[in-house]
């Protein structure tokens, strides 16, 4: 019987190709029924219909955790399902929490680009769909790189880091033209001046040229990517299983849509969220610098969880009881 304490993994890659392969193909399942058949027509997404799509994601999480817990109890221990379906809780739970960041993003650039309401559904299922096959890659990579333990330390810093300077940052203005990935596209592809419909490329006089949609999509990708390097280190400081990592990682991803529908209008609402992400984050790098078993005991993964939950609790209540003051150009009413 395989045991983590001899670090093999419970799920190898070798053993377990067919477990990545049939969650592959669910998930591309569950993308396709997404979008050729519940949201076959551009439409705007209401309030009611994202949150029961948000609520329909998580039931769809559970569940899966749920199978994984029984399966894993058919070949370990009782006590390794438990931890089995723990460790996927909670990088469920820090990856869902992390994303609240790419909420923000989705708004401005959505904004900037002046993509209507009734297309942004497109733009993020594609976004959703690349995002799919690049933390595939970011997890395989970072499933060999964590063998090194300068690397673990290396990531547990730059978490910490990051934490901080989220924590004493302001909020950053995002500028889609100034990344130089979308000014490169736009000097090589040319791109229409409108909108044209839900599609991403359109002929004109015999020239292909991209939309704007196109380019909101390529940011939004190359955003992703960006928040990839926090957040799969994050989820890997609570499980070396890269199985756990890459399900974890993608049920979140595909809450993201609906959560972004449901909370958009009321970002400002939760305003001092960030203060729980950076705490999150310091507190998971700790686990990977300090509190790893050689300068420190481990974090046992039960307090972990607890801690992350509470931590998201009190920032989200103390953004209820102590509303955001509006600025001077909002109370005279000056854009």
């Amino acid at each position: 019987m395989r045991h983590w304490d001899l670090g093999v993994p419970l799920f190898p890659l070798a053993e377990y190709w067919w477990a990545y392969a049939g969650f592959t193909a669910l998930i591309s399942l569950l993308l396709a029924l997404d979008l050729g058949v519940f949201n076959r027509r551009p439409h705007r997404v209401s309030i009611r219909e994202a949150t029961i799509w948000s609520v329909l994601w998580v039931l769809v999480a559970l569940i899966f955790n749920w199978a994984l817990w029984a399966y894993a109890g058919s070949l370990f221990s009782a006590e390794v399902a438990t931890r089995v379906a723990l460790e996927f809780a909670a990088g469920y739970l820090v990856e869902r929490a992390l994303s609240f960041d790419n909420i923000f993003v989705f708004v401005v650039v959505f904004r900037y680009f002046a993509i209507p309401h009734a297309l942004q559904h497109r733009v993020l299922f594609f976004g959703i769909v690349g995002a799919f096959v690049f933390r595939g890659i970011f997890i395989a990579l970072g499933s060999w790189l964590m063998q090194f333990h300068w690397v673990v330390l290396l990531f547990g810093v730059l978490l910490m880091f990051t934490g901080i300077r989220m924590a004493l940052g302001s909020a950053e203005s995002v500028a889609p033209e100034a990344n130089p990935v979308v000014r490169l596209l736009r000097r090589y592809l040319p791109v229409t001046e409108e909108i044209q419909g839900p599609r991403f490329f359109v002929r004109s006089a015999g020239v292909l040229q991209a939309t704007p949609l196109l380019i909101a999509l390529v940011f939004l990708e190359l955003t992703d990517i960006v928040f990839a390097i926090d957040s799969v280190p994050a989820v890997f400081a609570l499980t070396r299983e890269p199985f756990l990592v890459f399900t974890s990682n993608i049920f979140a991803i595909l809450g993201l849509r609906a959560m972004y529908f449901m909370l958009a209008a009321a970002m400002d609402l939760f305003h001092l969220m960030k203060y729980g992400l950076a705490a999150i984050l310091i507190f998971v790098g700790g686990k990977m610098t300090l509190f790893d078993g050689r300068w420190l005991p481990p974090v046992p993964l039960g307090w972990s969880l607890t801690i992350i939950c509470g931590l998201l609790t009190v920032s989200v209540l103390a953004s209820i009881f102590f509303p955001k003051r509006p600025s001077p150009n909002e109370l005279t009413g000056i854009q």
